[in-house]
């Protein structure tokens, strides 16, 4: 089985919030595939599908981004997906609007969500699909992540969505390094 996370918070208060750029992005996947949530359990809210004959797992963790570890982690351990199998999507401060970055380790870089899912993993060895926020202009770092995006922000959200649907198509048919190759091509 695979795993397919996107990170974010729950409620209308953080809605279209730079810190949501996961659960926008995995709303996308999940319409692109023809798909939609079904289910809550884990601590989190998700669908299972079937797809090129692998079992998927797309969920969205409903804690808090702090917390999303305790959603990733229970998945992982009733499913036995390891770390490998798990591709989580969320924003990342280091890169601009726009752009994105795909990973399959490293260290949290200060993203308290991915922090707290290496914690609960034991584990960095998943795959991480950044997607740039850019730094605060004006503001401390909680009310950028926290503050809702800019139409200029929204549109330039577009092409990394697109890129995030392609490579977790890709990784379902392929190796994930052919599949993070190929569309780290595209990165900006």
């Amino acid at each position: 089985m695979k795993l397919v996370v996107g990170l974010g918070n729950v409620g209308k208060p953080y809605s279209n919030s730079r810190h949501n750029v996961g659960f926008i992005t995995l709303d996308a996947i999940l319409k692109d595939l023809g798909l939609k949530i079904e289910s809550n359990s884990f601590d989190g809210d998700y669908t299972v599908a079937t797809i090129n004959d692998q079992k998927v797992m797309f969920i969205k963790p409903t804690t808090l981004m702090n917390l999303s570890g305790n959603c990733v982690g229970q998945v992982a351990k009733f499913y036995k997906i390891k770390p490998e199998d798990i591709i989580v999507i969320h924003d990342d401060l280091d890169l601009e609007p726009g752009k994105f970055r795909v990973r399959t380790s490293g260290s949290a870089g200060g993203h308290n969500g991915i922090k707290d899912i290496i914690a609960k993993l034991g584990s960095d060895k998943f795959v991480r699909f950044k997607i740039g926020i850019g730094h605060p202009q004006h503001a401390t770092v909680i009310d950028h992540v926290l503050g809702k995006m800019t139409k200029q922000e929204l549109d330039a959200l577009q092409y990394p969505i697109s890129k995030a649907i392609e490579f977790v198509k890709l990784s379902l048919c392929a190796p994930i390094n052919i599949a993070i190759s190929k569309v780290n091509q595209g990165s900006k």
